[in-house]
């Protein structure tokens, strides 16, 4: 059956289009998103919901969006989106970041403009048939100092653009390298530094704890007098009633705001002040900005529903098209390898070590360890899945690592798979053949070469003689037939264990026939999904 999605805010009907054009069914409803009610009377139906701002994905939405796989928001913000819930409901939620780049970094600059030569201030006095030449006295940006607080994305194109109108640029952003700063051609400084040089200060930076404020009161009053700042980041980095002040008093010649720590902003302590430029978060506000993102937006969630690619989420790793093609085998075998273990283990897990060895080391590794921990989870939450395991491991106390290491052995790479309880470590490992089946290598550190399939059984015994028939017999007399049967031991006389693949679950008066014959220490019978 074909995917469902619901676009319950405006979305261009190119973007719908492209739903259509990849085979899924999709239902446009831009005015849906305003009506709560309405929406959670329908969205159980819908595997993807496309959104834009108007639209709020609450808790209380997603207790009824039973069949929701993604959230795809056309544009960078997801205030509108209970993240945390989707999370827990496993529903990846995606944003599009760099549909709007250009048009946010051209906004910066169109205000820095604006505040620089006072244009809306003159555009008024003129349309009131004014004509105030001397009263509108403005500075030039070339030969400037432009701060740039966050040199990423939008930050690095603004960057750009003030270098064309020869600014000298200094950038303040605790991930950007000297390497990398030399090829922008700015001059990487902290964030003193920049306060105390910069003619114009631009800021494009999420807001998070760590930047919240960033432009603080005490921050503020350490900038050169004179200074102009601008924001089409985000509300709430900037104290406001700090900056309104130092405006009055002159300290600082003007400010230009996109955005604001209140929003809709219907009244602020920077609006009516002389040398404020406002505009209501116009950043994204161009015709090809809003149609990139939407057709963004779909491009992801299609390749997301119909091939497992995952792209911009902010609850998960991501993963390519190109990566889930080549990965696709490795995420089901850690799949396999977590599903073994935590079938397996009864008591709680204090710890996931994962092992990547070789060709699989080079790939998306957190995408892998999201997969491992799902298969160990689904045991006591079979409605688990690659989003919401790793929320639930957390909020157990479960410590996950991760190791990886060049090729060590005889296979091109595998995977190696260890859980720490208070009573025991156990540990499986796996790899991918050439045919890109699975198998399982090792058990308890035993070497195996098992195949993988849905219905299996799992032995441990002392190495004595009459297993394999006593196996054979017991589940052909009972009318289980073996598709596959391993073996493999520690060393003569000592540990061993035997992996079976059967056709069928083995019913629990056979494992108790076999249980009774007192040659095996366990007895396990195992599921696996090996639905492609």
């Amino acid at each position: 059956m074909a995917p469902k999605v619901l676009v319950s805010d405006k979305l261009s009907e190119t973007a719908v289009q492209i739903f259509r054009d990849r085979g899924i069914e999709v239902d446009f409803m831009p005015e849906l998103g305003k009506d709560k009610e309405k929406l959670a009377e329908v969205i159980g139906q819908y595997d993807g919901l496309a959104i834009r701002s108007a639209t709020k994905v609450t808790a209380k939405l997603l207790e009824h969006a039973t069949n929701l796989k993604v959230v795809g928001r056309a544009g960078i913000g997801t205030d509108n989106v209970d993240k945390e819930a989707a999370s827990k409901k496993g529903v990846i939620v995606m944003n599009t970041p760099f549909g709007n780049m250009i048009t946010t970094a051209e906004h910066a600059i169109a205000l820095m403009f604006a505040v620089a030569r006072q244009l809306p201030e003159a555009s008024q006095s003129t349309h009131a048939g004014k004509w105030e030449k001397s009263k509108f006295m403005g500075v030039e940006l070339t030969g400037k100092t432009l701060g740039v607080i966050g040199a990423g994305n939008i930050g690095g194109i603004v960057c750009d653009r003030a270098r064309g109108l020869h600014m000298k640029v200094l950038a303040y952003d605790p991930f950007l390298s000297q390497e990398k700063a030399d090829k922008m051609g700015v001059t990487k400084v902290e964030i003193d530094e920049l306060l105390a040089k910069a003619d114009f200060i631009t800021l494009h930076v999420p807001l998070t704890d760590q930047t919240r404020n960033i432009l603080s009161a005490e921050n503020l009053a350490k900038t050169k007098k004179g200074v102009r700042i601008i924001n089409c980041a985000r509300g709430g980095l900037v104290d406001e009633a700090a900056l309104a002040e130092l405006l009055k008093s002159g300290h600082v010649a003007g400010a230009a705001f996109d955005v604001f720590a209140e929003e809709p902003a219907t009244e602020n302590v920077l609006f009516g002040l002389p040398n404020v430029v406002c505009t209501p978060h116009l950043g994204a506000s161009t015709s090809e900005a809003q149609e990139n993102v939407a057709l963004q937006v779909a491009e992801q969630m299609s390749n997301y529903l119909l091939d497992g690619a995952v792209e911009n989420a902010l609850n998960m790793p991501s993963m390519t098209a190109e990566e889930a093609k080549v990965m696709g085998p490795w995420v089901k075998l850690a799949d396999h390898l977590g599903s073994f273990i935590g079938q397996m283990t009864d008591e709680p897990i204090k710890a996931i070590n994962i092992l990547y060895d070789g060709v699989v080391s080079k790939m998306n590794l957190p995408a892998l360890n999201c997969s491992v921990v799902a298969g160990i989870m689904k045991k006591a939450n079979p409605d688990v899945n690659l989003v919401s395991a790793p929320v639930i491991a957390k909020e157990r106390g479960v410590k996950i690592s991760t190791t990886n290491q060049d090729k060590s052995g005889a296979f091109d790479g595998y995977i190696k798979v260890t859980v720490v309880t208070d009573k025991r470590e156990r540990s499986i490992a796996g790899t991918v053949f050439s045919d890109g089946k699975p198998r399982f290598i090792q058990i308890k550190g035993i070497n195996i070469d098992a195949e993988i399939g849905a219905h299996m059984l799992y032995t441990t015994n002392k190495d004595v003689p009459g297993i394999i028939g006593t196996l054979g017999n017991t589940l052909g007399t009972n009318g289980v037939n073996i598709a596959n049967f391993t073996l493999g031991r520690s060393s003569v006389g000592k540990d061993a264990i035997a992996l079976l693949y059967v056709d069928d679950r083995v019913p629990d008066d056979v494992l108790k026939k076999l249980a009774d014959t007192a040659l095996f220490q366990s007895i396990k019978p195992l599921q696996f999904d090996v639905a492609s």
